[in-house]
């Protein structure tokens, strides 16, 4: 098998980040693997937004996240586990990974869950 290609801190880029983001199934995907603290295989992620996903397209799907550098990907035997390289990209980018996943959020979901209190009223 082929070795993993994992980008350095160094390496990442807000343009990778950004653009591995743009698809909302990868975003869906990564807000997954990065709300939980045990690593994702491929079977724990074939059901994503209540949609089916297949493997192949699913496995193309993780390859563009560890390429952009947000996951880190470790063959265990014949399965793939993913966790999320979110405390290394914070140390580099702080507060990116957080405001496009309550993006995401806020698209999906169609609301925001964090209103701002206090509106002003004008007369």
């Amino acid at each position: 098998m082929r070795p993993l290609n994992h980008p350095s801190i160094s390496d990442i880029s807000v343009e990778g980040i950004l653009h591995a983001l743009s698809d909302p199934v990868r975003a869906a995907i990564f807000s997954d693997i990065m709300g939980s603290e045990c690593p994702h295989n491929c079977s724990t992620l074939l059901t994503v937004s209540a949609r089916a996903i297949p493997r192949s397209t699913l496995s193309q799907h993780l390859r563009t996240l560890r390429e952009a550098g947000l996951v880190r990907g470790e063959r265990l035997g014949v399965a793939m586990y993913n966790v999320s390289r979110c405390n290394e990209i914070e140390q580099r980018f702080p507060g990116l990974i957080k405001a496009i996943v309550a993006a995401h959020h806020i698209q999906a979901t169609g609301h925001n869950e964090n209103p701002k209190r206090g509106k002003s009223r004008r007369s």
